[in-house]
């Protein structure tokens, strides 16, 4: 029993199991190690997507003979007039949609309960009173506390706001030279990666590298292009129906829409909600515009963006999102879909590499089979 290949699995298994109980009761020697690592994250994440957005850029450059260092520096001078661009045409329009919707919050308070005193007059509500279903009342006064509450929480919590800009305005320092020296030297990543595996494995490991390259940046590329194709979509549909804050709304959109699935229901939250205090109306020209955006995304857009390179099934994505979304928050939601792509590159070349092995080891032994027939049957000839 020993000696058995379920004992030494769970030999293994404990033997990890004890090892992480160690680290855990001794977390300060890792403490300043997490502490880096959780600094670094969002700057490297954030490089990192820009450095799939921009190589495809720096590579045809450099195909025109541009030097590459050159062609960074002019992709860097297009992308910062392009943000100047569009800080120049959208920006007092975002400033002033900003501005209205912080005067406007107090009367967007007082008009939650009336439109819920409006809701609870109507005939479907008073049906389903009668039921003792819904409490409106109740459900007027917890949404009003809870948005009460919200606001509280952020001036009182106006430091901790305080930091969390001040660590956005790190982040976005430190990208651009972390983003210059990957896109600079990128493309030797890999090839410092395969010298640390034997010669016999390095054609292996290039197929398993090029692999996760693809799928990173198929999904990367194509979510981003995606999402801003949605956002402008919006904001032009929000325009015709002469929506309140079109432009806050659809940049709101346009950043949720990277959550596969639940990025879309999330977009429309607050167009129901400014709609909603609009008129009936309203609510009917935002499902309209949210309908017809879906539809071209779904048909049009997408197909022709994504593809499907990553080949996952929407139940994967839903369940994915679902535990991802407990474990890790917003963050969770957003990188669930590439990480799980990268973990069923690795796990499918894994076993794609262990079947060629397996089906190796059995060839060698009909061979050895053989040849042992072999020699038995010419010294059975001799004596």
């Amino acid at each position: 029993m020993l000696h058995t290949r379920a004992f030494r699995f769970g030999y293994g298994l404990l033997l990890i199991f004890l090892i992480i109980f160690v680290a855990m009761k001794i977390d300060f020697i890792f403490q300043p190690f997490f502490l880096l690592a959780q600094t670094l994250f969002f700057p490297f994440l954030l490089s990192g997507v820009l450095y799939y957005l921009f190589r495809p850029l720096v590579n045809y450059l450099q195909l025109k003979n541009i030097p590459r260092t050159f062609s960074i520096l002019l992709i860097y001078l297009l992308f910062g007039l392009l943000i100047s661009l569009l800080i120049f045409l959208g920006g007092p329009i975002l400033k002033e949609q900003m501005k209205s919707f912080v005067d406007s919050t107090p009367q967007l308070m007082e008009a939650i309960p009336e439109k819920l005193t409006e809701l609870e007059q109507s005939k479907w509500f008073n049906q389903l009173q009668e039921n003792d279903s819904v409490d409106v009342e109740k459900a007027s006064e917890a949404i009003t506390k809870s948005v009460s509450s919200s606001l509280s929480t952020i001036g009182t919590n106006f430091m901790n706001i305080i930091g969390v800009l001040a660590s956005i305005v790190i982040v976005f320092t430190t990208v651009p030279f972390i983003l210059y020296y990957m896109l600079k030297e990128g493309e030797k990543a890999p090839l410092y990666i395969l010298r640390l595996l034997p010669v016999r494995q390095q054609k292996n490991g290039r197929k398993i590298l090029a692999d996760l390259d693809e799928a990173l940046s198929s999904y990367i590329q194509g979510q981003v292009l995606v999402s801003f194709c949605i956002g402008v979509m919006l904001f032009i549909g929000y325009l015709l129906i002469d929506l309140d804050y079109s432009l806050l709304v659809a940049i709101f959109a346009m950043f949720t829409n990277v959550i596969p699935f639940i990025g879309p229901i999330l977009a429309i939250i607050p167009a129901m909600i400014i709609a909603s205090i609009d008129s009936p109306m309203m609510v009917v020209k935002v499902l309209m515009v949210m309908i017809v955006v879906q539809q071209i995304e779904g048909h049009i857009i997408s197909p022709q963006v994504m593809g499907k390179k990553l080949e996952i099934h929407p139940l994967t994505i839903i369940s994915l999102l679902l535990a991802a979304g407990r474990i890790g928050g917003v963050l969770g939601l957003i990188i669930a879909v590439p990480v799980y792509a990268v973990i069923k590159v690795i796990a499918h070349h894994s076993y794609r590499l262990w079947k060629l092995r397996k089906e190796k080891s059995i060839k060698e032994k009909i061979i050895k089979g053989e040849n042992k027939n072999e020699t038995k049957s010419y010294n059975d000839a001799i004596f």
